[in-house]
């Protein structure tokens, strides 16, 4: 076990050796690299974003259940047992006197609502279901419309199912974009390794005279990709934050305008750390390939 961790810390050494010994090549790899890690994850913290700012935006997936005039505060009271009992609901409860209140505070609705003779408002619900699929939203709002003293449910579910329809094709266009860039990647580190390969071919056969393993010899190669992939990652988080960080100003003005406060919100640390851990998984992946090929050109 020993001389196995003493074998990998020599090859881990060895791999930032050889990092610190091309500066120049090391930079524009990892520029290479970043800015190609860069382009899809900025594009799916914006789109997490985005359905965030969807999901905020007053009435989305939200269901309004209107009582009948009529109703009585029993009647609301039996519609609020049936939603404790329903589970998986978080709702609250909107009395008619409370209605005509925020009516009357609108701008211009005063003098109207002080003419109305009675208060026309119904009782109301405000429903908040934790599962927010466009059918489950349907199917929770027909199930609603049948219940006693229930004269209407709102459930603006075309819009829901657009902003749904929007969002899944946002996340297939940026999956493929990510495929194509993680190929590149690929190939970025395949041709770095190529390189450094043919620069130590002499050693290679040196070793391998000496009775050195493939294992052996491979393993610094294959830290030298992962490590390559696992800084340009961090690269590209730090160009994802900065990106967002110029953008927050813009967006908060934005927002303002539409009298709303937003901001973009940046990937978690759990976010940077796959961005990092997906570019060392691409690097030694490359780095394998690109051993693999060149060692069958020694035998």
């Amino acid at each position: 076990m020993s001389a196995w961790l003493t074998q990998h810390r020599a090859a881990l050494a060895s791999a930032f050796r050889r990092l610190f010994a091309t500066p120049m090549s090391t930079v524009l790899s990892l520029l290479v690299i970043g800015i190609a890690l860069t382009l899809p994850a900025f594009g799916y913290v914006l789109l997490d974003n985005l359905r965030e700012l969807g999901s905020r935006a007053a009435g989305v997936k939200q269901i309004s259940v209107f009582m009948e005039t009529s109703a009585s505060r029993k009647d609301a009271d039996e519609i609020q047992n049936r939603l404790r009992q329903a589970g998986g609901l978080g709702w609250r409860f909107v009395p008619r006197e409370e209605a005509l209140q925020r009516l009357q505070q609108a701008e211009g609705m005063a003098e109207i609502v002080a003419s109305l003779p009675r208060n026309p408002l119904p009782d109301a619900f405000v429903i908040e279901p934790k599962d927010t699929e466009p059918a489950a939203l349907e199917a929770l709002g027909q199930e609603l419309s049948r219940w006693p003293k229930v004269a209407h449910v709102q459930l603006d579910s075309a819009w829901v199912k657009r902003f749904d329809a929007f969002l899944r094709l946002g996340r297939l266009a940026l999956a493929l974009l990510a495929g194509l860039f993680a190929a590149g990647l690929v190939a970025v580190t395949f041709n770095t390794i190529r390189l450094q390969v043919m620069a130590q071919a002499a050693e290679i056969e040196v070793a391998r005279m000496i009775g050195a393993t493939d294992a052996f010899i491979r393993r610094p190669f294959y830290y030298y990709g992962a490590l390559q992939g696992a800084l340009g990652g961090l690269l590209a988080a730090a160009l994802v934050l900065g990106g967002l960080r110029l953008l927050n100003g813009p967006a908060g003005e934005l927002a303002a305008l539409y009298g709303a406060a937003f901001a973009l919100q940046a990937p978690a640390a759990h976010g940077v750390a796959v961005l990092a851990l997906g570019g060392a998984l691409l690097g030694w992946l490359g780095a394998q390939l690109s051993v693999s090929l060149s060692l069958r050109r020694f035998d």
